[in-house]
């Protein structure tokens, strides 16, 4: 296969770095804050959950733009339409998810009962949100509520990833593994 009809079903450098990035990010988070009360309790990592959390904030707004202003590799033609449509729905919620959760979050510690800037990891403050109390609770429900969904929401991404890969084997995953081709196959 020509390199260039290869890259053509691939995402971009820059796409897969932002997704693997912000992916382990996510779970790294996610895997905190739903366990940090009985797994993490007294480990004082909540500093650290809240800098990645702005963290992915930034990088999510880059990989936004990123995505608005460069072209996505299209879908086998062999997919259902439902697929595709709902391929690129998860995507979009995906999007909103790792984008809200942080927001949600940074709302919570700018109003609440103490709020107080978030540290992005010892190296400078990040300024408070202008909320009030009232959107400080808020923002502490949608990021529980959020963290769930979006928990739920990346276990159902990678078993479709690995039901493309293995089951399927119609080399979707390869657009966005590296080290794999569209096909499916391992460089």
């Amino acid at each position: 296969m020509a390199r260039t009809a290869f890259n053509q079903r691939r995402y971009s450098r820059g796409a897969i770095a932002f997704h693997w990035i912000i992916a382990v990010l996510v779970i790294a988070n996610l895997i905190y804050g739903l366990f940090h009360e009985s797994l993490f309790k007294g480990a004082g990592l909540m500093p650290v959950h809240m800098a990645i959390g702005i963290t992915v904030l930034v990088l999510s707004i880059a990989r936004l733009a990123w995505r608005l202003t460069h072209r996505v590799p299209p879908l086998p033609a062999s997919l259902p339409g439902w697929e595709k449509g709902l391929s690129h729905l998860v995507h979009w919620i995906f999007y909103a998810l790792i984008i809200l959760m942080p927001l949600s979050g940074w709302a919570m510690t700018s109003g609440g009962r103490h709020p107080h800037p978030v540290s992005w990891f010892g190296l400078f403050d990040v300024p408070m949100l202008p909320v009030s109390g009232g959107m400080a609770g808020a923002g502490h429900e949608f990021h529980e509520i959020f963290g769930y969904a979006m928990a739920a929401l990346v276990v159902l991404h990678i078993a479709a990833a690995l039901r493309h890969q293995f089951i399927l084997r119609d080399g979707v995953l390869g657009r966005m593994m590296p080290g794999v081709e569209p096909s499916g196959r391992k460089r």
